[in-house]
């Protein structure tokens, strides 16, 4: 009776570690191999410590190898979880990053991530993005400029040198210039034209394909004939949208987006800069200034939807920072010296009796 107390009593931690470790462990492993599914042109698999050589279709690469392409060259890789990476051309990817953090060298990429998959990081030199359930484009520049969309879903993108982040939404790019070191602003972009990309067009369709397109409709519903827009320019006087004045349409914007509910604030700004681009910088800051204080959202896409299906979600999910939807004031970069000042204006050097009272 004791005895088979005793290894009850073993056996169940045991198992509760074991439940512990495994969802973790193989959520990580679904992104240390992939089959080639697809290759356009020159796309070598450059093993660890060892010459390139040319990849075939359904070979599999595996953790330690990186991926290269040439010029005018795609290729396509598809990980056991199905999630997806696009590389464009002249671009190395290293297979098997550590947890599931996939890691950009250089070049253009598209990645697609399903949801409820465990989501992923993203590393392109000093920027991060984690992304739960997201289609995203970038491209690493030689330079160190990065570049980051989000095609549907969301992102929080860190520079995390500085502590920066930034929430980045469907239809919005972010910028990052090593010279500047910091984040720039969100940037509303033409979803449409996006999908013109090589990396989009020349590939069978994504998964994500009737997500990316419903955002693309609800940007074009806020501008269409007789909608919220149109309806709040002929209010203010105006004709139509592109006939309105800047102060006419203006006017109507900032009448709608503080009766927008939060969730719809970023379509309204989306389609707003679409159809009046030559006002971009104007809908960005009347679009701040309309933000609740202190609004931080988790890297979660349109009405939280993508949170409730994370919360009926049983596996684990990467940790998402706190990520403000526009940049907020960084602490100023003091330099230290390398040498520390024994005298200075503040503190004025020690006299004589000083130095003898201290023993020096």
């Amino acid at each position: 009776m004791n005895m088979e107390r005793r290894c009850v009593l073993l056996v169940a931690p045991l198992a509760v570690a074991v439940a512990t470790w495994l969802p973790n462990e193989l959520l990580a492993e679904d992104l240390q191999e992939a089959k080639v599914t697809q290759v356009v042109q020159d796309v070598k698999v450059v093993p660890s410590g060892a010459a390139a050589r040319v990849v075939t279709v359904n070979e599999t690469v595996r953790k330690g190898n990186a991926v290269q392409t040439g010029a005018q060259s795609r290729s396509e890789l598809t990980f056991r979880d199905q999630t997806i990476t696009r590389l464009g051309e002249k671009t190395i990817y290293n297979i098997g990053g550590e947890g599931r953090t996939i890691e950009m060298g250089s070049g253009q990429f598209l990645l697609y991530v399903p949801k409820n998959k465990g989501g992923a990081k993203v590393k392109m030199g000093a920027v991060t993005a984690a992304i739960t359930g997201t289609t995203v484009l970038g491209n690493v520049l030689p330079s160190g400029i990065v570049e980051f969309t989000v095609l549907e879903g969301s992102a929080c993108i860190s520079l995390d040198r500085v502590g920066q982040t930034l929430l980045v939404m469907p239809g919005q790019m972010v910028v990052y210039d090593p010279i500047y070191m910091r984040l720039e602003d969100p940037v509303e972009i033409d979803l449409q034209q996006e999908l013109s990309s090589p990396l989009v067009r020349d590939f069978r369709p994504l998964p994500s394909a009737g997500l990316i397109d419903a955002e693309i409709q609800s940007h074009h519903h806020v501008v269409a004939p007789n909608g919220d827009l149109d309806r709040a320019v002929r209010a203010a006087g105006a004709s139509s949208i592109a006939t309105a004045t800047p102060e006419q349409f203006m006017g109507a914007f900032s009448s709608l987006i503080v009766r927008y509910p939060p969730s719809q604030r970023r379509t309204l700004v989306a389609g707003a800069v679409r159809a009046r681009p030559d006002l971009a910088d104007r809908i960005a800051a009347a679009a701040r200034e309309a933000q609740p204080v202190g609004g931080y959202v988790r890297g979660y896409g349109k009405d939280a939807k993508d949170f409730k299906e994370y919360k009926e979600y049983k596996g684990k999910e990467i940790a998402l920072p706190e990520c403000p939807p526009y940049n907020q004031p960084l602490p100023p970069f003091i330099p230290v010296p390398l040498t520390p000042q024994v005298n200075s204006p503040e503190k004025p050097p020690k006299t004589e009796t000083e130095h003898k009272q201290s023993g020096e």
